[in-house]
This record gives structure tokens, sequence and C-alpha cells, in this order.
């Protein structure tokens, strides 16, 4: 039997907290083993119940959840936060995902989504709602960000990348998944993966979504307007 991953909730709101774990609950898949109002209190519980991912509310008292996914980033590396926000454009999705989120998705995506999601970044991979990505980076990534002693370290530039993984770089950019890129490159899903890899150790990142905001940074890719 596979083993259930193990998910701690943090929403300020208690019916938010009790609806999501009312989808998660009958899952065999999934076991809730925590609920959390803030993310002062959200740190406290993955310290002392090591959840395999957490999901956070952006907003929240005492400590919001950029705050928190910082710390835990930094505290229990293998957490791995699914960020939730009530608005798709929200400076705080992309301020999360720098602090180390593996993903985010609008409060509005259905159950089946939201269980894909975790089952995505327990997995190691990111979770970014399609349709919220590209308007995300091209409204807030460019924007001067505040100084923040929980900032992780820029991305290096291109220097150091072979040409292969550059253009892998760029297809993540655009969105593709691993078996698009495959197809567009032709080139084996396996042999994808193994660039990837090399890829996400030479820029510093964690997965997918830090290597999109990335590429945005250094200039690989532009964000459209308009």
């Amino acid at each position: 039997m596979t083993e259930r991953i193990t998910v701690l909730i943090a929403d300020d709101q208690p019916l938010v907290r009790r609806g999501l774990a009312l989808i998660l609950t009958p899952d065999p898949g999934f076991a809730v083993v925590g609920e959390a109002e803030n993310g002062e209190r959200a740190v406290a519980l993955a310290r002392e119940l090591r959840p395999d991912v957490v999901v956070m509310d952006i907003r929240m008292p005492v400590l919001d959840g950029v705050a928190a996914t910082a710390r835990l980033a930094e505290e229990l590396p293998g957490c791995r936060v699914l960020a939730l926000s009530t608005f798709d454009l929200d400076e705080y999705v992309v301020a999360a995902l720098r602090a180390g989120a593996s993903g985010f998705l609008p409060k509005d995506v259905s159950p089946e989504e939201l269980t894909a999601a975790i089952r995505t970044v327990h997995a190691g991979e990111a979770a970014v709602a399609p349709r919220l990505l590209t308007g995300l980076i091209a409204a807030y990534v460019r924007s001067p960000q505040p100084a923040r002693a929980t900032a992780p370290a820029a991305a290096p530039a291109a220097e150091g990348l072979t040409p292969r993984e550059l253009e892998i770089w760029r297809l993540i950019a655009t969105g593709l998944d691993n078996t698009a890129i495959a197809a567009e490159l032709e080139l084996s899903v396996s042999t994808v993966k193994n660039h990837i890899t090399a890829l996400f150790a030479k820029l510093r990142v964690r997965d997918r979504a830090q290597a999109v905001i990335a590429a945005y940074e250094t200039g690989l890719v532009t964000a459209r307007t308009g």
C-alpha cells in the first residue's frame, strides 16, 4: 500500500481549514496531521509534526504565509509548501515562490485540482495554476522587491549552462512540462529529466516555479505586456 502524504493546513479562517480537511480526509492517499491559524503556529506545528506538505494561506495574521514559507524552506527543506490565495494576481504569490513555496493555487480550484497539486509538490515538482503563471510573472517578477533578511540568494545568470540546458530552461519558462519538452526537442522524457536535474543544480533553484522566476529575472525570457 502506498504511504499516505501527511498534510498540515494553515489558514486563519476556521471554515476554510475545515473545508480543506473535509476534502482531503476521505482520500486514503492523505493524512491531515494538523491545522494552524497563523504562520507562526504553522511553523511550530511543522517542526513538531514534520508533514510532507503544508497547504499555506498567504495572507495570515501574526506571521504571513510568505515569511512562514521562508522559515520552513530554511529549517525543514524536505517539507513542501503549496501556497493558496483568494486573489489571482497578488504580489505575495511570487514572493511565496521566491521564499521557497513549491506551488500556488487560487482558492477557487476544484477538490481534484487541489489533491493533484499536493501530489505534484510532494513528488518534487512545481504546481502553479496555468492560468496564473504568466500573468503573475508579467505583473510582479520585475517589480522592485523590499529587502528581506530571509530572501533567498538571486539565481546566477546563464553562464555555465550547456546550450541544451539553456534551451530546456527557456521551454520550462514558457510553461511546457517534461513530456512536451521531450516532444519539442525530440528527446526521451528521461533525458529531459536528467538535463533538468543538472539545470536546477546550476541555477540553485529547487523546482520549476523558481526556475521560471529566475528565467524572467535574468532576462532569458521577457514578460509580455498588453
